[in-house]
């Protein structure tokens, strides 16, 4: 262990966001999702949900400032009723750490496309619906 990084945050975490560069994206995924088959880089986080991950993760990772929206969604599928609460959620840790506008809101396919596409995808045991988001690193400024 180590002092000031938070203890969801495993080796692998820690060394997957010390690896990823400004612009890199990496997926906090819930349950459902399907972490191994779009992972280029995967890492487990079983047992902790995507809040507690997130909250960890932004005392470290700073977002992409020069993106309009350097946090996205997974939108909820046409027809779904679903009003995903764990959102707000997201937006709440979100401002404690960064200025924050608003999220990119991605088609189910455009965002499974996304995760394959990004640096790493952590596997959660989240169960909310539409728990996925991704996150955009940004830069470390002195």
């Amino acid at each position: 262990m180590l002092k000031g990084i938070p203890s969801i945050i495993s080796p692998d975490l820690l060394k997957i966001l010390m690896e990823m560069g400004h612009g890199d994206d990496i997926v906090l995924a819930d349950g459902n999702f399907p972490s191994a088959s779009s992972a280029q880089r995967l890492v487990r986080s079983d047992g902790n949900n995507v809040p507690e991950l997130l909250k960890a993760i932004l005392q470290l990772l700073p977002l992409d400032p020069f993106v309009e929206r350097p946090v996205a969604l997974m939108a909820v599928i046409p027809g779904d009723s679903t009003r995903p609460a764990i959102w707000e959620q997201y937006r709440g840790i979100i401002q404690q750490y960064e200025k924050f506008g608003d999220f990119e809101y991605v088609e189910r396919f455009a965002f499974y496309e996304r995760a394959r596409q990004a640096y790493a995808v952590v596997a959660t045991s989240e169960t909310a619906a539409y728990g996925n988001i991704i996150l955009k690193k940004g830069l470390v400024k002195d």
